[in-house]
C-alpha cells in the first residue's frame, strides 16, 4: 500500500513511474529496456534487499534514492553509504524534493 501511495504522489507531481515491483526481479524485468531518469528504491522487497537492483541502475548511470526504516550504518553496504536516503515515513514534499534533483535542471516535475 505504501509503494502505491507514493507512486500516486510522484504521479500527482508529473512523474511518469514505472510500478511499483514488489520484488527485485520483477523491477529489473520492468525496467528492461526503458530509458529512466532516476529510480525510487526501497530497501526491503518483500524481505529481500533491493541493493542488486541498485547495482544495476549504478551500472546505467541511472540517478536513485532509496525508502528505508533501517538504519543506515548496519544494512547498507559501503558502495550505497553515500546515496541519497529517505526515512519511512516518508515525507511526500521530501520525496518530490529528491525526485525533482534527478533532472538536469533541477525542477520539480511537471
Amino acid at each position: 500500500m505504501l509503494a502505491q501511495d507514493l507512486a500516486e504522489q510522484l504521479i500527482g507531481a508529473g512523474c511518469t513511474v514505472v510500478g511499483p515491483a514488489p520484488t527485485v526481479q520483477q523491477a529489473l524485468d520492468e525496467i528492461d529496456g526503458i530509458a529512466l531518469h532516476g529510480a525510487v528504491l526501497d530497501v526491503n522487497l518483500r524481505g529481500e534487499r533491493s541493493f542488486p537492483l541498485a547495482e544495476h541502475l549504478t551500472r546505467d548511470g541511472v540517478p536513485f534514492i532509496f525508502l528505508t526504516g533501517y538504519d543506515s550504518a548496519t544494512v547498507f553496504p559501503d558502495s550505497f553509504r553515500d546515496t541519497p536516503k529517505l526515512t519511512k515515513p516518508v515525507d511526500y514534499n521530501l520525496l518530490i524534493e529528491a525526485v525533482a534533483r534527478f533532472r538536469k535542471d533541477g525542477a520539480a516535475p511537471g
